[in-house]
């Protein structure tokens, strides 16, 4: 599964998934200097159960790693995958 780097304007930015023109799996985050604030993850039913959050996230963290950025957790998911796991403890703002 592929994920396009979407620039949403006023320093907003997506990784998106979309098949048929249909917006199946979004990570949404706003940027603030170095800060990812990471708002919204959204995966469509079809899609869920098969890790599609957890590889959004890990791209939007391979994102921040490559451009030295760090992410700040206020969408729920993100805010639990950060307390469950330390893998992004080196992206957390």
């Amino acid at each position: 599964m592929e994920f396009q780097l979407t620039e949403l304007g006023n320093d907003s930015f997506a990784y998106v998934h979309e098949q048929d023109g249909k917006n199946l799996a979004e990570i949404t985050w706003v940027r603030k200097g170095d800060v990812m604030v990471m708002d919204h993850t959204f995966v469509d039913p079809s899609l869920r159960g098969q890790g599609v959050a957890k590889k959004l996230l890990d791209q939007a963290a391979d994102y921040a790693r490559d451009n030295g950025l760090k992410m700040q957790a206020l969408c729920s998911y993100v805010v639990s995958a950060f307390n469950q796991s330390s893998s992004y403890d080196d992206v957390k703002a």
